[in-house]
């Protein structure tokens, strides 16, 4: 066992410095390439006030475009063209952009790709994309630093709930190993099309609590990131069973999730991990299809979460019966319940219609509604915003 978690730390320590590679990469055309044709170019380059250029070699090409999460478009509208040079390369710039972190695809003549120069690849779900940060103060807690950094494990527990044996990333705060000390355990969920490797790709949560945590803006925590996909055991790549599922089929798994989280994940962590046990050393929070499930979780288990945050997400068709169990989080006397939204967010609806039955109901809440939509742009935020308000 000893062995198998060392090795488990190996890959993940791999996994971070694949992370630090530079986004700004010299692509040069293929070794067959006569000597005098041969392109060489970045892509992307990141100017001096942060307008970037985008770049592809594709001689044979009829058309390409550029699809960028996060950045409006003039007009509104999809897609931004690119244009070719005499040498086949094809480039736009945009910006300058905002300090953030962009995913971003090429389409090549109708298919869609990732960029060939850039070695840096997220994974959302079943797409890859290009990943590009553009630094500034807004996206100063995304960037690794030199600042002591936890241990991010990806561990194998028993689920009796779902009878399947699942994956869960659990990142423990630097100096976790040698302290002694006992920690409060955050539960963060992912929305629908992710799964437990979510909010460190995407989310960028490890290399954000590391940079809190060393600001002294946050406690050290140990942080649980779950599959909220009840049919999987894993990622896809490392789950045995999935293997495309049809979709009459995992309906059968309806609120398993939620109670497999009580009952095998909270319990494996305090089992295996120095954790401190009581409710207000326990926090939860999740994002769309997550927050969903975070509602659910607390109100079917008032007494199990102190810190309880929503994000992109909020109350379909409350009745009373949600009153209820919303009287019994308040009863309990939850510390913070805290709830977050983008003002153009498709779920915006029933995020106003949590908001109206907190009050209803006389729950203390804390909103915070950002601008754009539903995007992990958001979520980051939502997250560094957080996470500070923990466990005080």
């Amino acid at each position: 066992m000893k062995i198998k978690n060392y090795l488990i730390r190996v890959v993940a320590s791999f996994y971070f410095l694949i992370a630090m590679v530079p986004f700004d990469v010299t692509a040069q055309a293929p070794a067959n390439t006569p000597p005098a044709t041969r392109t060489v170019f970045v892509s992307p380059e990141i100017g001096s006030n942060n307008s970037v250029t985008f770049r592809l070699r594709a001689p044979e090409a009829k058309e390409v475009s550029l699809s960028v999460d996060s950045v409006p478009v003039a007009g509104g509208s999809e897609p931004r063209k690119l244009k070719k040079d005499t040498g086949g390369v094809w480039s736009i710039t945009l910006g300058p952009l905002a300090p953030e972190l962009y995913s971003y695809t090429f389409v090549v003549d109708g298919v869609r790709t990732i960029d060939p120069s850039n070695p840096v690849v997220k994974r959302d779900g079943r797409r890859n994309e290009s990943m590009l940060l553009v630094n500034g103060i807004a996206s100063d807690l995304y960037g690794v630093k030199n600042v002591p950094h936890g241990t991010l494990s990806k561990v194998w527990y028993p689920s009796p709930a779902i009878g399947l044996t699942r994956r869960v990333y659990v990142y423990t705060p630097p100096g976790y190993e040698t302290s002694g000390k006992k920690y409060p355990v955050f539960y963060l969920l992912h929305g629908s099309g992710g799964d437990e490797d979510a909010w460190t790709t995407l989310g960028r949560a490890p290399y954000i609590m590391d940079n809190l945590i060393a600001e002294g803006k946050a406690k050290p925590m140990i942080v649980v990131m779950t599959n909220g996909n009840a049919f999987q055991s894993a990622a896809p790549g490392d789950d045995p069973v999935e293997n495309g599922t049809p979709p009459a089929d995992r309906s059968s798994y309806a609120g398993k999730f939620e109670t497999s989280l009580v009952k095998d994940v909270v319990p494996y962590i305090e089992k295996n991990y120095r954790t401190l046990t009581d409710k207000n050393n326990r926090a939860i929070a999740g994002l769309s299809m997550g927050g969903g499930h975070t509602i659910t979780i607390t109100n079917n288990n008032p007494d199990k979460f102190g810190y309880v945050a929503v994000f992109s997400m909020g109350a379909r068709n409350p009745d009373s019966t949600f009153d209820k169990r919303l009287q019994a989080v308040k009863a309990n006397g939850v510390r913070l319940y805290w709830i977050a939204c983008g003002v153009d967010d498709r779920l915006m609806d029933t995020y106003k219609a949590l908001q109206k039955s907190l009050d209803k109901n006389g729950v203390p809440y804390t909103s915070y509604e950002s601008s754009g939509g539903h995007t992990w742009a958001n979520w980051r935020i939502y997250l560094a915003k957080l996470a500070p308000l923990l466990f005080k």
